[in-house]
């Protein structure tokens, strides 16, 4: 069994950003006002809707959805019909989860949460943080939260009951392999901060620092800048910036992560639906603009990982080793809804300073190096093995 690891703090999202036409439409509100007020165009499509909605009431055997239930099921629908993948109406709770990965920090209990192939959300705490101290061990499974059984929820539902205002005390019912009863815990939230940035030199060259980014949120560049500048003072004079299952974030985060590479010029550029283009620049303070640079990719990097991979590909500032990236290049505007929930609607696409398109094209790494599970199971990094022997001349 194979089980997925993922951040308690990331709720994995595609996009950002949104339109203004469904403001408040996460509630009976917008239905209510779209039935007393339709413009004419649409009145009869709305008639219809309301005629499936009170059959529904006077017909269906069984319990019915809430007002806000068949709103949120006629947002989705209606979104959906659009087929693009990146247009998302997305509920309160996961908005939240979404807000608190670009935020970089949260109320909770300090732990990596994960789902495995049976639905079981297993924890694993981080050292030092609220989840560890009180005594949850690696692969404790959560079967309740403040006495509420979990067993039948979604991942995203069970982080948002963990998670909470900081000083708050959560009750955590937890079943561990080897134990006949479950275990109750009570662990007081603190604020967890995100850290985006790991970094270290490396143990095969003493000249070649590494630094991982797994997400870009607000605070990427400054971890990034306190990073560079620890390798620097440890005697790097090369660096690998490894991207790999990045997927995206922040825009201006992405554009200040490049210019830590870049002695100006332009980052990307973005193409709107008039046909206009605006450019995004690199700054000129970068602290390793002179420094030869690997750049990891593979088939997870996506959206702003993207725009900072295509950027040094295209200004010959990075050397891309790995596989196809994802091919996220579109931007969506987000606009929070009365209610918390969120629409974001894609506005516009990006292209790289040479003007390649990212979307649903990806880039191509300069090596094309496969990591494959059989490099996973033996424990071997193939793609990190080629970036060393470049950065240090050993390539054959």
């Amino acid at each position: 069994m194979r089980v997925v690891r993922t951040l308690l703090i990331i709720f994995v999202s595609a996009s950002l950003l949104g339109a203004s036409y469904v403001a408040g439409f996460g509630t009976y509100w917008l239905i209510s006002r779209a039935r007393a007020q339709p413009r004419e165009e649409e009145a009869s499509s709305l008639d219809v809707f309301w005629e499936a909605w009170h059959i529904l009431d006077d017909e269906f055997l069984g319990d019915q959805p809430t007002d806000v239930e068949r709103a949120y099921g006629a947002a989705h629908g209606m979104v959906d019909s659009f087929g693009d993948p990146y247009t998302l109406f997305v509920e309160p709770q996961p908005r939240e989860l979404e807000r608190d990965e670009m935020r970089g920090h949260f109320g909770g209990i300090g732990a990596w949460v994960a789902q495995d192939e049976e639905g079981h959300i297993i924890l694993t705490p981080m050292k030092g943080q609220p989840a560890d101290r009180a005594g949850i061990l690696e692969e404790d499974i959560v079967i309740a939260v403040d006495g509420e059984d979990v067993t039948d929820m979604s991942y995203n539902d069970v982080v948002a009951l963990i998670r909470g205002p900081v000083g708050t005390i959560v009750k955590l019912t937890i079943r561990r392999p080897g134990v006949d009863e479950p275990l109750e815990f009570e662990v007081k939230r603190e604020r967890i901060e995100l850290p985006t940035v790991e970094y270290r030199m490396l143990e095969e060259d003493p000249e070649t620092g590494y630094a991982s980014i797994r997400l870009i949120s607000e605070r990427t560049p400054n971890e990034l800048q306190d990073g560079l500048q620890d390798l620097r003072e440890q005697g790097a004079t090369r660096l690998i910036l490894d991207l790999r299952h990045n997927p995206g974030g922040a825009l201006l985060a992405s554009v200040d992560v490049a210019s830590q590479f870049l002695s100006g010029g332009v980052v990307l550029y973005e193409e709107r639906k008039d046909g206009q283009e605006k450019p995004y620049h690199a700054g000129r303070s970068g602290l390793a603009l002179d420094w030869p640079l690997v750049v990891l990719v593979d088939g997870a990097t996506a959206s702003g990982a993207e725009i900072v991979a295509g950027a040094l590909q295209d200004h010959g500032r990075g050397h891309l080793v790995g596989e196809q990236t994802f091919g996220k290049g579109s931007v969506q505007h987000v606009h929070d809804l009365s209610d918390g929930s969120s629409l974001h609607v894609t506005v516009a696409r990006w292209l790289t300073p040479h003007h390649h398109q990212i979307n649903r094209q990806g880039l191509t790494p300069d090596e094309v190096v496969p990591f494959t599970e059989e490099d996973i199971a033996a424990g071997r990094d193939p793609q990190l093995e080629r970036a060393i022997a470049y950065l240090t001349g050993q390539a054959s």
